[in-house]
């Protein structure tokens, strides 16, 4: 379904944006509060240097907002509209589901941010005339 070659597939799998090839972070999991932010410094298949310059993921912080009203609203419709709760508890699983997709939230953010600056590009076959 999803292809490298595709922005979404970045997106979604945290892998370099220029190559696809590997992951940007350290730890790929990130439930792992401690390593959240660590991230590697280049590519290890291109060179791609993903901190662009210092303070580069500051901009990330406009996507999260963008990214937590998604989800927000995706629990509303699912508690309010869908399971039928009243608005006290509709807020409850508003505010838990922030909470509790934070992580992978910030990681989104980043990997939107950073996606807004690099353009695929598929390695060079071996033996290809340049």
């Amino acid at each position: 379904m999803l292809k490298k070659g595709n922005k979404l597939y970045s997106i979604l799998t945290g892998s370099c944006p220029k190559c696809h090839q590997e992951s940007m972070y350290q730890n790929t999991n990130p439930y792992a509060i401690s390593q959240l932010f660590k991230m590697h410094e280049r590519c290890s298949h291109c060179g791609t240097k993903y901190k662009i310059e210092p303070s580069f993921f500051y901009g990330s912080m406009y996507v999260s907002y963008g990214v937590g009203i998604a989800f927000a609203a995706a629990a509303f419709v699912i508690s309010f509209l869908v399971l039928g709760t009243s608005l006290v508890n509709t807020f409850i699983a508003i505010v838990l589901t922030l909470v509790v997709f934070l992580p992978i939230i910030v990681r989104l953010s980043r990997n939107i941010w950073i996606n807004f600056f690099f353009k695929y590009e598929p390695p060079a076959v071996k033996g290809q005339l340049e």
